[in-house]
């Protein structure tokens, strides 16, 4: 089939992310001698440099790592709820829902040590070595992506009259940053140069690294954050609220390590991170598929997997957080998911329908309850998408712009690395967007808002609880076949992640070889499509019963009979639905293969 670029294939190493400096950064490491974790750890960093809109130092990471001849790892990236975040305090202010951006939304920032830890046990590179792409990017300039530009313009009266630390930045001269001219964040690299400085007498390597996770805890950094923290913020609510986020909550962090949420279907085992994340619904998905499918791209299908995303997201709804015991092993048993799999109809169901998982009775939100009973929730609540912040005047739909009264969402980025010995990294790095919170003026980069994803109600699983983390989206992927890992993918999207990544994942195991390999640039590149039928993550917690969005390539014959059954389908734009990432390789003859997403014109895919 023609795809709009070749399945890369090789044997010395593989790259695949959301941003092409991003990419060769890491395929630098991997030229230079490092492994996949020395890889992945450049090339994230470049990607707070480069795509800040997206991602930045103090957000979060969940990493899943396959280190040759090992068993996979979840890495977890995911800070917890600061100590004095309460819903007591929040409900006292008058907030029903967790503020979308500002202090109030920010946790303990998590990215920063997950890389550390990620380089210190599994990298063999230096502090510097890694950095060094980062802070020269930093200091000397890259040429931005348009919708940096197009982020910070839609929040530029924020920035001019309220963040204004945010202005100095991303606003130097009163000028956004733009395609073809150089754009350098100083303060960053600044910031990373103190890092080096400071912790160069540390010792070994090991050393060196533990050093800088402990400027960043109790340090230069933690004290400039928790100074950001307590200055009064404008966000969401239109008004001006201090955080909760103190030195203690920074000192007592860390990364952890974590075994997988795993489930086999027709041959491949899926590893994904815990119900802290998003990552079991594809589990679930899977789970929920019949043992004979439809045509591949059939109305059939595509009725059939947006029906058990339905089912699936409701269970994540009723069941997933990490303030409560989840009933995984349940949840995604043989027998439960027959039950389950037994009220997909032929046509399409908008109820909001969570399970009992070995009889338990399930509890959703009262603002889910709320948002499912309102037919026309998608326009009164908003549907809280964490997708590409996109221009105002940009026609794809399920893209919510950023506005001017705080009201902001930002995106995801991705990476995937495989070396030559066979070691697979993959990483949904998120959060610390530049559009959640000020920029922290000593350190060039702010605040993330992932609290916003909690609820403001007790006794949920996601019910906002300090010292545990709130539920992400966040849901990178590796795959193996026979018990050794194959395949590293994953995409941003927020709520769409999950969605996305099963129809790569099955467009993979349903196509045919390419080159004797996977077609993995065909399966990224296929027409896909989401769906909105449950409560969204992010501010404001909105849904849109029934909603189906499928990109414009669509056989016409498909959305027809897609509206017969019920659904309210969207066309929207050719390329607009997905921004997939992947690595794979052969274990028998050692060929690795890579792909990126050609949407947005930025991911891309190296390596030799």
């Amino acid at each position: 089939m023609f795809t709009t670029r070749p399945t890369l294939q090789g044997t010395f190493g593989m790259v695949s992310s959301t941003h092409w400096l991003a990419s060769q950064s890491a395929m630098a490491v991997l030229e230079g001698g490092g492994n996949a974790c020395d890889a992945a750890v450049a090339g994230a960093f470049v990607l707070h440099v480069v795509e800040p809109h997206l991602n930045g130092p103090a957000g979060e990471v969940p990493i899943l790592l396959a280190p040759a001849g090992g068993e996979v790892r979840v890495l977890c990236g995911q800070g917890v709820v600061p100590a004095g975040a309460t819903v007591a305090h929040y409900t006292g202010l008058g907030l029903d829902l967790v503020p979308g951006t500002g202090p109030l939304a920010a946790a303990v920032p998590g990215a920063f040590d997950a890389w550390m830890l990620l380089l210190r046990d599994h990298g063999t590179k230096s502090l510097d070595d890694v950095l060094a792409y980062a802070i020269g990017y930093a200091e000397h300039g890259h040429a931005p992506v348009e919708r940096v530009g197009e982020s910070v313009e839609t929040v530029r009266e924020l920035f001019e009259t309220e963040w204004t630390s945010s202005a100095d930045v991303y606003l130097p001269g009163g000028k956004a940053p733009r395609p073809g001219e150089l754009f350098a964040n100083p303060a960053l690299a600044a910031t990373w140069r103190r890092l080096l400085a400071e912790t160069a007498g540390a010792g070994d390597r090991e050393a060196r690294i533990d050093a800088a996770r402990e400027v960043w805890r109790t340090g230069f950094i933690a004290e400039a954050l928790v100074r950001q923290a307590a200055r009064p913020t404008k966000d969401t609510t239109g008004e001006r609220h201090t955080g909760t986020l103190t030195a203690a909550d920074l000192a007592a962090w860390s990364a952890t390590y974590e075994t997988p949420a795993t489930y086999d279907w027709n041959g491949w085992t899926v590893c994904k991170p815990g119900p802290w994340s998003q990552g079991p619904v594809l589990l679930q998905q899977l789970a929920l598929l019949p043992p004979e499918l439809p045509r591949y791209g059939s109305a059939d299908y595509v009725h059939l997997l947006v029906e058990n995303c339905k089912l699936a997201m409701a269970d994540r709804e009723a069941w997933y957080g990490d303030a409560a015991d989840v009933p995984l092993d349940d949840l995604l048993s043989g027998a439960y998911n027959a039950a389950r799999r037994a009220l997909v109809g032929e046509r399409a169901d908008n109820d909001l329908r969570p399970g009992s998982p070995g009889g338990r009775t399930p509890r959703l939100s009262a603002h889910a309850r709320v948002a499912a009973a309102a037919r026309e929730g998608f326009e009164a609540l908003g549907v809280g998408e964490p997708t590409v912040a996109k221009s105002p005047a940009s026609p794809v739909p399920g893209e919510p712009e950023i506005l001017v009264d705080g009201t902001t969402r930002g995106d995801t980025c991705h990476l995937d690395v495989v070396d030559r010995w066979g070691t697979m990294v993959s990483a949904t790095p998120s959060g610390g967007w530049l559009q959640s919170n000020p920029v922290v003026p000593e350190l060039g980069f702010p605040l993330g808002t992932r609290l916003q994803m909690t609820w403001l109600e007790e006794g949920l699983p996601n019910s906002l609880t300090p010292g545990r983390r709130p539920r992400t989206t966040l849901t990178p992927s590796i795959a193996l076949r026979d018990g050794v890992p194959v395949m590293a993918f994953g995409t941003p999207g927020g709520d769409q992640q999950d969605q996305w990544q099963l129809h790569f994942l099955l467009a993979v195991a349903l196509s045919g070889p390419v080159r004797g390999g996977p077609d993995l640039q065909g399966a990224i590149d296929a027409p896909n499509w989401h769906n909105d039928s449950f409560p969204g993550s992010f501010f404001p917690r909105g849904m849109r019963p029934g909603s189906v969005t499928v990109e414009s390539r669509t056989d016409p014959a498909v959305v027809s009979e897609l509206r017969r059954r019920g659904h309210d389908v969207t066309v929207g734009g050719p390329w607009s639905e997905g921004r997939l990432c992947v690595v794979a390789r052969d274990p028998e003859t050692g060929v690795l293969s890579a792909a990126a997403n050609p949407r947005g014109m930025q991911g891309y895919a190296v390596g030799r």
